[in-house]
């Protein structure tokens, strides 16, 4: 396993520090952004009021957020649909089946989207498969579903490995 695979391009804080002008500067069109502990806590449907405020931000910017999520279209759509954001389920992360499928349906390039999520063996390696810029945020809650428990343990052995090889991550406060 090549640890490259997993090393985010950006490590922010929450995704809410991702501003408009930030995005902007690095040609951004599009966020991609995992649902679970990553826009909602996995445990919190309803959102927060700043992430309300930061979809408006993005949207009023004309940037879209598009959620790809590896959740079952029944999860997602009660996620999002009152947010009125553009979603991809079953995206299969960590292969690119969702990243392509939103890039295809909404007919962005590459180097125009950005994959934002809280996990390396998902989001993170989905993004370097599909060839595109990543940023890892820290998960809204520590506390994960049982399924995700899993991965958080094999992240954390690569976690350990890019601290040995490079450094620990650092995350900041925007990109």
């Amino acid at each position: 396993m090549a640890i490259e695979n997993y090393m985010p391009d950006f490590a922010v804080e929450a995704v809410y520090d991702l501003t408009v002008q930030s995005l902007q500067k690095q040609g951004i069109k599009a966020v991609l952004v995992d649902l679970d502990n990553t826009l909602i806590a996995w445990n919190n449907p309803d959102g927060t009021v700043e992430m309300k405020q930061w979809l408006y931000d993005l949207r009023d910017a004309g940037i879209r957020i598009i959620v790809v999520s590896n959740n079952t279209p029944k999860r997602v759509k009660r996620a999002v649909e009152k947010f009125d954001i553009d979603y991809v389920y079953w995206a299969l992360k960590p292969f690119t089946l969702g990243i392509n499928r939103a890039m295809k349906h909404f007919h962005y390039k590459k180097n125009e989207v950005v994959m934002v999520g809280d996990q390396l063996m998902t989001d993170i390696r989905a993004a370097h498969r599909a060839g595109i810029r990543s940023i890892l945020v820290k998960p809204l809650v520590q506390h994960d579903s049982i399924k995700t428990q899993i991965n958080r343990a094999r992240e954390r052995r690569v976690m350990r490995k890019i601290a040995e090889k490079y450094a620990p991550i650092t995350y900041k406060k925007g990109i």
